[in-house]
């Protein structure tokens, strides 16, 4: 059988291990690494997204802004930064979520991934609107207006082509609690539609407390980021059989 005839899921589970080896070799006895401490794979950039040398400096100063006003520590468990196609899902507790875990990304990544936020909050005012256009080059989807052929999964799929990645919230909605709540059907069908991207828990710790719900202004606290190993959806993987194991690697990295 040739890798161009093995089931999508063999070859995801056999480009993980591939990277897992990689990533094992060069670990000096610590179980998570920084991104400093881990060179990005040289697997090739999406071309450039077009963005104006203003909108360039605005997403680097932002994402400093971000990381000192988080006092975010970031965490690859059992990963490293690669710019292959990714799907980066974490739990929900802030508006910071997106930005957050956006700077967290090695500034080459940033480059080829798109937040997915909600339009009715990111396109409300001229400042927003700009930020999640032309800065974060974010992925709006209008929450009030979803039907069976307007379906927000397809149109993520249709807008990252081949080369770029997503950062997409399973539950739907931030957690007033801060508890990671069930996962919505969207991740299931961006698995199932494209079985050869690579699907990232990520856990975000304490953000929620940095900028609680009904805020505007931040409280400079810290954070933790952790980037987990990746999954794809198994053969014959039953949706809600899925979504289980993906909010479950979530919660393995609150540990």
């Amino acid at each position: 059988m040739t890798p161009a005839t093995r089931p999508a899921a063999n070859r995801g589970a056999e480009r993980f291990q591939q990277q897992l080896t990689g990533w094992a070799a060069t670990r000096n006895d610590a179980s998570m690494l920084s991104p400093a401490d881990l060179p990005a794979s040289p697997a090739p950039v999406a071309p450039p997204t077009g963005r104006s040398p203003l909108c360039r400096v605005a997403g680097l100063a932002l994402a400093g802004l971000a990381r000192l006003l988080s006092g975010a520590s970031v965490r690859w468990i059992a990963s490293q930064p690669d710019t292959c196609q990714r799907v980066y899902f974490a739990n929900h507790t802030s508006h910071l979520d997106a930005l957050v875990i956006w700077a967290s990304l090695p500034p080459s990544i940033r480059e080829i991934t798109r937040p997915v936020a909600a339009k009715d909050y990111w396109s409300r005012g001229i400042v927003r609107r700009w930020l999640s256009r032309d800065v974060f080059d974010a992925l709006l989807i209008d929450r009030t207006d979803i039907k069976v052929h307007q379906s927000p999964v397809d149109l993520m799929l249709r807008e990252i082509g081949t080369a770029k990645s997503l950062i997409v919230f399973p539950e739907g909605s931030r957690s007033i609690t801060g508890e990671v709540g069930e996962f919505k059907s969207g991740l299931y069908y961006l698995a199932k539609k494209r079985p050869d991207i690579e699907l990232i828990p990520v856990f975000i710790d304490n953000l929620n407390r940095v900028l609680p719900r009904g805020e505007f202004l931040p409280v400079p606290l810290l954070s933790c980021i952790s980037f987990g190993p990746p999954l794809w959806l198994e053969q014959g993987e039953q949706k809600l059989d899925f979504l289980a194991r993906a909010r479950r690697a979530v919660l393995a990295l609150k540990e």
